[in-house]
C-alpha cells in the first residue's frame, strides 16, 4: 500500500475517532460568519491575521488538503466560489455535510497532492494549505504546482510543521531522533509511528519549506510561528510551526 493510502486511512480513522481537526463547524459558526464574525488557524493556536485574506467575495479559493468541514464553510460564508482538494473521504464528507446543511455549492475533489493538481493554469485566486504536508515526503512539487495554478497576483496561505517535533521523545523531553524524520528510508522511524498510530509522516527543512515557495517564484510576504497548543514544548513556548503568507508576482 502507498503510504498515501495508508494515511488517507489512518486520517478517516481519526474522524471517526472525534479528531479536532475533523469537526465540522456548527451552523451557529457559519452563521458567525455571514456576520463577519470569524477566525481560521492554519496551526494548532493563532487566528491566521484577517489582512492576511482580503476581501474574498467572488475569488476562486482552493481548499488544499483542507477537508473537515471547518475552513471552506467559513470561506463559503464571505461570499467565496470554494474548491476543496483531500484525499481522506471522511474529511470530504465532511464538506459536502456541512455545505448541504448551509445551502452552497462548493466543489469538492478527492486528489493526491503528491500528484499534479487537476486543475488548469492559473484558475485560483487564493490557495488555504494548513499542516498537512507533513505526510508528503515531497514538499518543492506542491509549491511548484501552488505557484502554477495561481493567477498573478494570488495568494498562497500555508501551515507548515518545524522539524522539531519530530527528534524529540513521547515526553519532548530528550532528542532521540536524527534528521530528517523518513520513515519510508528509516525502519526505526516507521515502527515509532506505527506504535503511536500517527500514519506516515515526514519532517521538513525550512530549506523546503520556505526555500521551495522561494525557488517556485512566490515572494514571502508575512509570517509567524505557533507552539503544538499542548505538551512540554508548549509550557516552554517552543515554537513547532510556521504560517506563510505567499504571492505570485504579477508579471
Amino acid at each position: 500500500m502507498k503510504y498515501q493510502d495508508i494515511n488517507a486511512e489512518t486520517i478517516d480513522r481519526w474522524v471517526k475517532e472525534g479528531w479536532e481537526w475533523g469537526k465540522p463547524i456548527d451552523s451557529e459558526t457559519y452563521a458567525r460568519a455571514k456576520r463577519g464574525e470569524w477566525n481560521v488557524v492554519l496551526t494548532p493556536t493563532k487566528p491566521v491575521p484577517h489582512e492576511w485574506f482580503g476581501d474574498l467575495q467572488g475569488k476562486k479559493v482552493l481548499g488544499l488538503a483542507s477537508g473537515g468541514g471547518q475552513q471552506m464553510p467559513i470561506f463559503a460564508a464571505l461570499g467565496a466560489d470554494c474548491t476543496v482538494l483531500d484525499y481522506s473521504p471522511a474529511q470530504l464528507e465532511s464538506e459536502r455535510m456541512v455545505a448541504q446543511r448551509e445551502g452552497y455549492a462548493i466543489n469538492v475533489i478527492r486528489g493526491d497532492m503528491t500528484q499534479p493538481l487537476p486543475f488548469a493554469d492559473e484558475t485560483f485566486d487564493f490557495i488555504f494549505h494548513p499542516v498537512s504536508n507533513c505526510y508528503v515526503e515531497e514538499v518543492r512539487p506542491i509549491w511548484r504546482e501552488c505557484f502554477r495554478i495561481l493567477k498573478h497576483g494570488g495568494v498562497l496561505i500555508a501551515g507548515t510543521d518545524h522539524y522539531l517535533n519530530y527528534v524529540v521523545d513521547e515526553t519532548e523531553e530528550k532528542i532521540v531522533n536524527r534528521l530528517p524524520f523518513n520513515p519510508l528510508k528509516n525502519p526505526d522511524q516507521m515502527a515509532l509511528l506505527q506504535k503511536d498510530d500517527a500514519g506516515v509522516q515526514f519532517s521538513h527543512t525550512f530549506e523546503e519549506q520556505i526555500g521551495g515557495q522561494l525557488e517556485a517564484g512566490f515572494m514571502l510576504t508575512a509570517l509567524y510561528e505557533d507552539t503544538n497548543g499542548v505538551g512540554r514544548l508548549h509550557e516552554l513556548n517552543v515554537p513547532t510551526f510556521l504560517a506563510m503568507r505567499s504571492v505570485k508576482p504579477l508579471n
